[in-house]
């Protein structure tokens, strides 16, 4: 058992009551996707306000925001692992469901580091900004690299920094960030998400690669 399997396993004996009673008062699993979307905007707007509040000169106010920023990361990431969990023991699960989860997960990617971006860009951090733009591209290349495996009828899950590492990266240096009033340790998640998350999406093309070169030789 991997490390991941173990810690959902832990999470999941914890939060399935909860689940039981949301399906009793008639949630779904695509409103609770939505929910942790609406988190992460939450949370992009608190990025932006820190970044308005540098821009204003006040410092000092502005990492507070940084710091709650990454905490509504980290709850609206709960919400990416109810919608599944729920799914399964509702017995709701659907094609569109996981096209739904998909898509606003990488919505949810998007805009947060985009927040991020802002931040450092109104610190006048621009290479950081720029390795931020890296990290978003690895991101999304790492689903889509997924994505595009499974249309192929390949499971493509290898590799180091996939999407629930990048989400708890992400909230923790923020939220260390803030509580130290040092955007050096934002800067650093976002340098090591940019490195591994490009490093993965490579690896799994190279995966694919080597899964279909055998496919096609034993034609």
């Amino acid at each position: 058992m991997d490390y991941r399997t173990f810690i959902q396993k832990i999470i999941y004996r914890v939060i399935t009551p909860v689940i039981k009673v949301m399906l009793r008062i008639g949630l779904t699993p695509n409103v609770i996707t939505f929910l942790g979307f609406v988190g992460n905007i939450a949370a992009t707007c608190l990025f932006i306000h820190a970044a308005l509040e540098i821009g204003a000169g006040h410092e000092s106010a502005a990492y507070s925001w940084i710091a709650w920023g990454g905490a509504v990361i980290i709850f609206s990431g709960l919400f990416d692992m109810i919608d599944g969990h729920m799914a399964r023991i509702g017995n709701l699960s659907s094609s569109f469901g996981a096209l739904w989860d998909s898509t606003l997960d990488r919505y949810s990617e998007m805009v947060s580091l985009f927040g991020i971006f802002m931040v450092f860009e109104k610190a006048g951090w621009l290479w950081t900004g720029i390795i931020t733009f890296l990290a978003l591209m690895g991101s999304v290349m790492v689903s889509y690299v997924r994505a595009r495996a499974e249309g192929l009828r390949i499971e493509c899950k290898v590799g180091l920094m996939q999407r629930p590492e990048r989400v708890v990266v992400t909230a923790l240096v923020a939220i260390i960030a803030g509580a130290t009033a040092n955007l050096w340790w934002l800067a650093g998640g976002m340098i090591l998400i940019a490195v591994l998350a490009n490093i993965t999406a490579l690896w799994r093309l190279l995966y694919c690669y080597q899964v279909l070169k055998k496919k096609d030789a034993g034609k």
